[in-house]
């Protein structure tokens, strides 16, 4: 074995040992913690968007006095509440300039977690006018400038609550941001729960100032904009101490000290975004989405092996790594492995083939023309290599767009999808070729032998592109047709905004009983419907932010059931309409990028040809999506940007081969020339196509219903993904050549 080879070989047993030491052990076990970082979508929990309210912050006037550090201050409040919770490994961050992102991993009760944290207890001190007068002019609508009509809300001894108007002033004269601590308490009246709290040296100071000047006016003291009491100020208080008093129950009273006591945000907040995963739902996911990986991969080394021979255990073994290397790097770099990730590098398995499947067929090219193993390997690495280098820089500008313009675990997808082609372009075109040197320097390796399914063909593709397009164009008019239609339900909450809810009961639960449960509650619009393929999992969909009170009811309801809560979504309209026009410009962009790479490595006819061919792929997958009645997710858009890629993949192939055949076949007709090269590459078209399905398949039937939908785009744009390269961008490159001949 000659140094050049050694060193190749040395190379690769390090990267491979290097990989392995991050991968193992992957997940968490009772003796280690895993490597891998899993999404709260895998291991359950709790994913939380707020957002600063600035028409609440205008409203009171405080707009203008922003301060610059204040949503830092905010994060640190919202820090302080959840170390309270005793949650492990929390995830806080700021989100452009007003947002914050907490993320609370494998909590077994979100909703109190929500309310917790949610419950953002924001404290002001506002001073009362209790003039008669002005409050009966203010319930007309005739509010004197600089104050605001509230209400405190009291119970009745007749258990219903009256709602007692308070005219305050707009600008409070404290609020919680001078806030030192809170504490429960009892009143010393009745001994009813209370809130003690102190003031900073500045707000006591303050306090002090605001009791000495209003002597004998009451001091509404409100928590999150509602009037929980409004005493009366007897004298001043210089000491900086005070108590809340309302209709609070003890574990109000300690909740409420808590979220004080982590500090009173000191601009108030809106919850736009709200997901939760149970920790069964999230280890569910984990284990059908393996399940799916492992089958896929089986299947495929099984096929590659049968096919290929000696060389198909060689891409078995480049496959092997090329997982090893994934789990290594995302151990490695710290990376959050989701659920719409497994389904990356289960489709990873397929495509990874699909490099080593160019280089094998070229390969039997060269042997077939006479040239010796040595030499049919050396020729058919360095024919396949730009065509695989085109493919993969194609896909890597999808995952790209789709990285920037993703959220959470469409985030995860690329990064996976990503990582998974960097490491199948080393695994083809660097580890099978050491393979391949060591068995020829090593063993003597004179003989290759391949089955064939696909001979020399000659079929008139281009002939049958009349009806071809016809037949795409009857399929896209009706599905885009039905999609239109079908007008804002195509579309789940992820970009309408709303309300998602899935419970599990212990045994089959009646739709007609839930659906008379949720009517008694005002949510007689809500959408109902099973989830899966039993009847003991129920999906519920609605417009509005009724989460608790939908899961309260149907929990006190249905008792003999023993419902759980396994998933709650919840997305503002404000941030589903940002989620769309993000979607939209994913794949805009992606499309723009593939536009520019093609004119600049081929010709601007060739990048037309491929465009026309994708644009062609995204409407009928969107049309079959639509006509089966699923609704487009965040998943969705990463499964389409993943068939923009891998469509493009194919019709690289073919029009590299074009682009060949040009310079070999000058004297030829380019209709014949198209025809030749389709024919030449349909091999690796239905090979490449053919194991890609089968870890589709797998991941269609064994990945759970959380990725059916993800999994069903793809199996749909990868089979019309494959016809088009044939069918779509070929005709229209010639059409091209037409154009530009006339």
């Amino acid at each position: 074995m000659n140094r050049n080879l050694l060193l190749r070989s040395a190379l690769i047993l390090a990267v491979v040992a290097i990989a392995a030491y991050f991968s193992f052990p992957p997940f968490d076990t009772a003796a280690r913690k895993g490597k891998i970082n899993l999404g709260l979508d895998l291991k359950g929990g709790v994913h939380l968007v707020w957002q600063i309210n600035k028409e609440k912050l205008n409203e009171m006037g405080m707009g203008a006095d922003l301060r610059e550090d204040s949503i830092h201050r905010a994060v640190e409040v919202i820090r302080n509440r959840i170390d309270a919770l005793g949650v492990k490994e929390p995830s806080i961050f700021i989100q452009g300039t007003d947002r914050i992102v907490v993320e609370l991993p494998g909590i077994d009760n979100p909703g109190e977690a929500i309310k917790t944290i949610g419950d953002v207890a924001f404290l002001e001190f506002r001073l009362v006018d209790d003039d008669p007068q002005k409050i009966t002019e203010a319930q007309n609508g005739r509010l004197p400038l600089g104050w605001e009509l509230k209400y405190q809300i009291i119970p009745t001894e007749r258990g219903d609550k009256e709602k007692i108007p308070m005219l305050v002033q707009a600008r409070p004269v404290l609020t919680g941001d001078m806030l030192e601590t809170a504490y429960p308490t009892s009143g010393s009246g009745f001994g009813m729960p209370e809130v003690g709290i102190e003031f900073t040296r500045e707000g006591a100071k303050r306090f002090g100032t605001v009791t000495r000047e209003n002597i004998n006016k009451r001091l509404a003291i409100l928590l999150d904009d509602v009037i929980v009491s409004a005493p009366v100020i007897r004298t001043e208080i210089p000491n900086g101490r005070a108590v809340i008093q309302g209709q609070f129950t003890s574990q109000e009273v300690q909740r409420l000290s808590r979220q004080l006591s982590g500090g009173a945000l000191p601009v108030p907040l809106s919850l736009i975004d709200n997901r939760s995963i149970s920790p069964t739902l999230g280890s569910d996911s984990v284990r059908q989405g393996v399940s799916a990986a492992m089958y896929g991969f089986i299947l495929v080394v099984l096929f590659m092996a049968v096919y290929y021979f000696i060389s198909g255990f060689i891409a078995d073994l480049a496959l092997c790594i090329n997982i090893i290397m994934i789990t290594g790097v995302l151990g490695a770099l710290g990376f959050t492995l989701t659920l719409p990730g497994i389904a990356g590098i289960v489709l990873t398995i397929g495509m990874a083939v699909d490099a080593n499947v160019l280089i094998f067929e070229r390969i039997r090219e060269e042997r077939l023309s006479g040239k010796s193993v040595h030499e049919s390997i050396a020729a058919g690495f360095k024919r396949a290599f730009m065509t695989i280098f085109d493919a993969n820089i194609t896909t890597l500008i999808t995952a790209a767009f789709l990285f920037q313009f993703g959220t959470g675990p469409v985030k995860g997808f690329a990064v996976t999808l990503t990582i998974g082609i960097l490491a199948s372009m080393f695994t083809a075109l660097f580890v099978s070729r050491v393979i391949y040197d060591i068995l020829i320097t090593k063993f003597d390796f004179k003989n290759l032998k391949m089955m064939r399914f696909v001979g020399d063909t000659k079929f008139d593709f281009i002939g049958k592109r009349t009806v071809a397009i016809i037949g795409s164009a009857v399929i896209i008019v009706v599905g885009m047709g039905y999609f239109m239609y079908r007008g804002d339900a195509n579309f789940g909450i992820d970009f309408t905004g709303g309300t998602l809810v899935q419970i599990r009961g212990s045994q089959n639960i009646p739709l007609d009983e839930v659906r008379n449960k949720l009517r008694d509650i005002g949510q007689e619009k809500a959408v109902i419907q099973y989830f899966g393929n039993d009847e003991k999992d129920v999906l519920i969909k609605t417009s509005a932010d009724a989460a608790e009170n939908i899961f309260s009811t149907l929990k006190t309801s249905f008792t003999s059931y023993d419902l759980t809560r396994v998933r709650t979504e919840f997305v503002g309209p404000a941030i589903g309409a940002e989620l769309r026009q993000q979607a939209l410009l994913a794949i805009v962009f992606a499309l723009m990028g593939i536009l520019v790479y093609i004119s600049w490595r081929f010709e601007f006819r060739f990048a037309l040809g491929a465009i026309v061919a994708l644009i062609h792929d995204v409407l009928i997958t969107l049309g079959i999506f639509s006509m089966s009645g699923r609704e487009i997710s965040l998943p969705t858009i990463a499964a389409l940007l993943t068939i923009v890629g891998y469509s493009l993949n194919d019709t690289i192939v073919v029009f590299d081969r074009i682009r060949e055949d040009m310079n070999v076949y000058k004297k030829s007709n380019f209709h014949d020339i198209i025809n030749m090269s389709i024919n030449q590459t349909l091999s690796r078209t239905t090979l490449t196509s053919f194991t890609t399905l089968i870890v589709v398949i797998a991941l269609y039937f064994l990945g759970g219903e959380v990725i059916n939908d993800f999994a069903f785009a793809l199996l749909v744009g990868i089979v019309f993904g494959t016809y088009s390269s044939i069918f779509i961008a070929s005709p229209v490159l010639l059409l091209m050549e037409k154009i530009k001949k006339n």
